[in-house]
């Protein structure tokens, strides 16, 4: 069975009642390599409970749905990787919130007969009185499931990379079982995990969430920021290559006033693997 477009555009998860706090902040944070350098005061403060803050791209794991599983969605899961992610936020995150997720299907992009289907998911995170606090756009890859018949079949240009030398590098390691800690915060999709099942995907071993990734950039950005986390209003990125834990990750950064362009390779394998990223800062947008 191919893939099933009319049901999953009519995919309506429960609206879900998100309730997080201090520990919830400082996993996610580890889960995304932050306390690396333990003795670094701009990670301790997203890792240790003393004068704790929530890491802004947290958002992305706050009311996940989960894995689109179910079989009548017409998904092969081995096939699934994370293609593309944006967080915006209204404010910053508090480090014990409850929220209201609200997750809905926008699109099946239907790239042709051999290639992916893009699957294009959006979320929203709202205060008890409603407000919106952050919303998150993700794009899921399924690999040779296009030629389904869809209406859309392109996408909207990403962000120009510049074309000068970056501004600023910065480089930030992985630890090898990095993968098996962001999993905690609640994808547990057994690629980022089987030996076996990363193969039978077409990978030589498990390879680190794209999320996880993502967020490894947004540390580099704010590391340009002097960790000053309520000054980003939002982030997007392509993914482009797989990311192993253990791998070390440069981000390369070029900053125009409030808004930063990036992208992120792994130089021993002169992989680029994160590409099309751009961060905007509150206080400087127009």
């Amino acid at each position: 069975m191919g893939l099933n477009y009319e049901t999953i555009m009519a995919w309506r998860p429960a609206d879900t009642a998100v309730r997080y706090g201090p520990q919830d902040c400082i996993l996610y944070a580890l889960g995304v390599g932050l306390g690396m350098d333990p003795l670094d005061p701009g990670q301790l403060k997203f890792v240790y409970e003393r004068g704790l803050e929530a890491f802004p791209t947290m958002a992305v794991v706050l009311g996940w749905p989960g894995r689109m599983t179910d079989p009548a969605f017409g998904l092969d899961e081995t096939m699934v990787v994370a293609a593309e992610l944006k967080v915006t936020l209204a404010r910053p995150l508090a480090t014990s919130d409850t929220l209201t997720a609200r997750t809905r299907v926008a699109e099946v992009v239907d790239r042709g007969p051999g290639g992916p289907a893009i699957v294009q998911v959006k979320r929203e995170l709202s205060a008890a009185d409603g407000t919106l606090v952050a919303r998150v756009d993700s794009n899921l890859l399924a690999r040779k499931h296009g030629g389904f018949g869809g209406k859309v079949t392109t996408l909207s240009d990403p962000p120009v990379m510049p074309a000068r030398p970056p501004d600023h590098i910065c480089d930030l390691p992985t630890p090898p079982n990095l993968a098996l800690l962001y999993r905690l915060t609640g994808d547990e999709n057994p690629l980022h995990a089987d030996p076996a099942r990363a193969k039978a995907a077409g990978f030589p071993r498990p390879i680190l969430h794209g999320a996880a990734t993502f967020g490894i950039a947004a540390h580099a950005i704010l590391r340009q920021l002097d960790y000053r986390a309520d000054k980003l209003a939002s982030i997007s990125a392509r993914f482009s290559r797989p990311v192993f834990p253990g791998d070390t990750i440069r981000t390369e950064i070029w900053r125009d006033g409030g808004t930063f362009a990036f992208q992120c390779r792994v130089e021993r394998r002169e992989d680029i693997v994160l590409t099309n990223g751009q961060a905007t800062l509150r206080d400087e947008q127009a």
